[in-house]
């Protein structure tokens, strides 16, 4: 008999979970929110931000190269 967990992703992030895979304090993730830069949706009065906009904020990120 199998003991496999099954996990499951979430599709949806509080603002919190958000800064924290960001790695970002949680103020600068609602700056983002309120700045229109994070879209996010509402469900009553909570915001859940979408995995798929999170991985649209970090691919759009610039990266920086340093020479030496």
């Amino acid at each position: 008999m199998s003991t496999a967990t099954r996990v499951i992703e979430p599709l949806l992030y509080t603002p919190e979970e958000a800064a924290e895979a960001l790695r970002l304090g949680r103020s600068t993730v609602y700056e983002l929110m309120a700045d229109g830069v994070l879209a996010y949706v509402k469900q009553g009065r909570c915001r859940r931000i979408k995995v798929a906009v999170l991985k649209a904020f970090v691919a759009e990120m610039p990266s920086e190269t340093t020479a030496h």
